[in-house]
């Protein structure tokens, strides 16, 4: 999708200085609006960012302050995990 905005004179000055980023800056923006209010989740951020891994997206939230969205049943399926490689051997317990 190709969207057309108006931007005041003084903010496309200053966004012509590297217009190479421009592109890019739009698209992070807009990912992380989505992200924020749920209207995407962490994979799909990573795929339209084109991060291979998900730390390359946690350190890219990090440095701009976007907190995870990660809720209670985030952390029962991180818990079941653990528990399920822990009964099975696979996981050293403290």
């Amino acid at each position: 999708m190709q969207i057309t905005i108006e931007i005041p004179d003084i903010l496309g000055n200053q966004l012509q200085t590297n217009p190479g980023n421009l592109e890019r800056k739009m698209l992070e923006l807009c990912v992380i609006e989505a992200y924020r209010n749920a209207l995407i989740s962490s994979g799909k951020a990573r795929e339209l960012l084109g991060f291979s891994t998900r730390l390359e997206l946690d350190a890219f939230f990090k440095q701009r302050a976007v907190d995870l969205n990660y809720d209670l049943s985030d952390l029962k399926k991180d818990l079941d995990t653990l528990e399920t490689l822990q009964s099975e051997g696979n996981l050293a317990t403290p």
